[in-house]
């Protein structure tokens, strides 16, 4: 055991020792240490999962229907994978629901974001094939490309010139090009050119474009299908994914894609093929919440608004912000510098936590204010005051 030991006092030292923090949730504020605070750190991008009417219509609905037994749709458990008989009649409506949002042929529904993007490149990516991948992708997509059998590169963050060349090398040695990127990325926020990203699919022949929506999924677009929606490039991108659990508040993942590559994933994908399917109880809520999605512009444009004077207000404070969306990175540099303003911002009212590595680079680590619908004008205010004192 002392190995292990070693290394968790080293990580102390560096201020890089994590813990599962035990906090409360009282709506869209958290109580932690006798303190109550404004959430800055939650997923909840468009405030379903802090505004509780919504659930409270969903849970006496689902109440009513129960008078004459538990219908298939409100079990709390699927009991087995998609393949045996974990597919209920919920999955096939949520898929159904996506494929009228976004034009798409085709969805598919995962049991989580980690095991979507760690199932799909390993699925379609062999020896013959090279994954090519923005060096800022998420650690599930990371793991995706170590499980396949295709060669990987990464090219310089947003680097489009990089992206183009590598493209043309690869797309004459290998029989498959894979391009893999996220939309909206998670520690910067910064938010990935698409058009161009399809003009360099296009360009090359055999090269498929992977897009990761994780972030971007309810929050961008007229109805909420995320970036490539607000880009005009839906229908353009392979593999389109995104998650239920941050702006849909509820749980699993997706995949936006043609007939032929889903059929293929059923077949081909371990993460599908081995593992519990989603409850049908979610299901229906997941539902519920996609009838809703283009109804709530007006969410939207409360958290577009709010997220641009906090990126505005960080880069009058003198720092760099290369967000251009909702996550918004407060760069501290050194862990625990950053240790140390979350700290102060707490003690301020402000839940945020320290991001700091190997989740970013050495030197960058940061305060990631994650924003959400449910914060007010007012709020942001206060917070963009607080900030301005503390830095």
């Amino acid at each position: 055991m002392s190995a292990f030991s070693d290394q968790l006092l080293r990580l102390r030292e560096e201020g890089n020792l994590r813990s599962l923090p035990e906090i409360v949730h009282e709506g869209k504020h958290v109580l932690k240490d006798g303190r109550r605070m404004l959430n800055l750190s939650s997923n909840d991008y468009l405030g379903l999962a802090s505004e509780p009417e919504m659930m409270r219509r969903f849970m006496s609905d689902a109440a009513e229907s129960c008078r004459n037994g538990v219908p298939e749709d409100l079990l709390l458990s699927s009991s087995s994978s998609r393949l045996l008989t974990g597919t209920f009649g919920v999955h096939s409506l949520v898929e159904q629901a996506l494929c009228r949002l976004s034009g798409r042929e085709a969805a598919l529904v995962f049991s989580s974001g980690y095991h979507m993007n760690e199932g799909i490149l390993p699925a379609i990516a062999d020896s013959s094939s090279v994954i090519l991948a923005d060096k800022l992708v998420h650690a599930s997509i990371i793991d995706g490309m170590r499980l396949s059998q295709a060669k990987s590169v990464r090219y310089r963050h947003q680097d489009m010139s990089q992206l183009d060349a590598l493209a043309a090398k690869y797309s004459k040695e290998c029989e498959r090009t894979i391009i893999v990127t996220e939309s909206i990325f998670s520690m910067d926020g910064d938010v990935s050119d698409l058009r161009t990203l399809v003009e360099i699919k296009k360009r090359y022949p055999g090269v498929m474009l992977y897009v990761d929506e994780a972030h971007a999924a309810g929050v961008c677009g007229k109805t909420g299908m995320g970036v490539a929606e607000e880009q005009c490039v839906i229908n353009d991108i392979d593999f389109l994914c995104g998650t239920f659990g941050k702006a849909l508040a509820s749980a699993g993942a997706y995949l936006l894609c043609d007939k032929e590559i889903r059929e293929f994933l059923v077949n081909r994908m371990r993460p599908l093929i081995f593992t519990t399917a989603i409850p049908p109880f979610n299901m229906l809520w997941t539902l519920k919440v996609l009838e809703s999605l283009a109804d709530m512009r007006e969410r939207r444009e409360r958290l577009a608004g709010n997220a641009a004077k906090i990126r505005s207000a960080v880069r009058v404070c003198g720092l760099e912000c290369p967000s251009g969306s909702h996550i918004v990175p407060i760069m501290a540099g050194e862990s625990h510098r950053a240790i140390a303003l979350a700290e102060k911002m707490q003690k301020s009212g402000f839940y945020l936590l320290p991001v700091r590595p190997p989740t970013v680079p050495e030197g960058t680590s940061r305060l990631r204010v994650s924003l959400t619908a449910a914060v007010t004008g007012e709020e942001t205010d206060r917070f963009i005051a607080t900030l301005k004192e503390l830095l």
